[in-house]
């Protein structure tokens, strides 16, 4: 029993911890502190650290109105951008690679009263079979089925009768241009002297900001053809 006494003794004497005890380094006093007194030090010492970051920012990039407003909210050169697909009909553009900023483009075509066909080049197969003559497609027959051709309208000439009467003209809009070989680019620039009521954008590149070329100088046309 001597034994078992001298244990609980010891157990008493022995100190408890606290966990909610914190040293006054002031007074040397100690003093209890709720759970919520040390979270809202913790927001504070964390509130405290962040304010300490500061904003680095990139010089040597635009500065102007730009940078101000949003770059994809200023454009400057819609006027030019409608009148060269007037003028030349048949354009190549390059956007960022970002993305995003063809579709202010795309809206001041369509204000204009223009109406949009988008096909991608990748599964375009031949441009001139695909858009102005009746063209077949094999469905996948997934080696159940017996291999079958269907034929389809041409897409531009189905898509320009369906046109309604106050509209100025379909807009051929082909994505991912730059796999195109230079013949099919070259037929692209001429399709609009083949239908006249059409205008065709082609994405032939990336550039750091948006721009536009004739796409017969990207396709290397020369006046001789031009005017074959």
């Amino acid at each position: 029993m001597e034994g078992v006494g001298t244990s609980l003794q010891l157990q008493c004497m022995a100190p408890i911890p606290n966990r909610w005890v914190m040293m006054n380094n002031n007074n040397n006093n100690s003093s209890t502190t709720s759970p919520n007194m040390l979270m809202s030090q913790r927001r504070r010492r964390r509130s405290q650290r962040s304010s300490s970051y500061s904003v680095v920012k990139c010089s040597g990039i635009g500065g102007g109105i730009g940078d101000l407003i949003g770059g994809d909210l200023v454009k400057l050169d819609l006027g030019r951008w409608v009148s060269d697909v007037e003028e030349h009909k048949a354009l190549a553009i390059y956007s960022p690679h970002e993305g995003g900023y063809e579709g202010r483009y795309l809206n001041r075509l369509i204000y204009q009263g223009y109406y949009f066909l988008d096909l991608s080049a990748r599964g375009l197969g031949d441009p001139e079979t695909t858009l102005i003559n009746i063209h077949p497609v094999c469905p996948a027959h997934v080696g159940k089925q017996p291999i079958a051709r269907w034929y389809f309208p041409p897409e531009v000439d189905y898509r320009l009768s369906l046109l309604p009467p106050n509209a100025k003209g379909l807009v051929v809009w082909i994505i991912e241009a730059k796999v195109l070989s230079k013949s099919e680019l070259q037929f692209l620039a001429l399709l609009p002297t083949l239908r006249p009521n059409v205008r065709v954008i082609a994405e032939c590149g990336n550039w750091r900001k948006f721009m536009w070329k004739p796409l017969k100088e990207v396709a290397a046309i020369t006046g001789n053809q031009d005017a074959a």
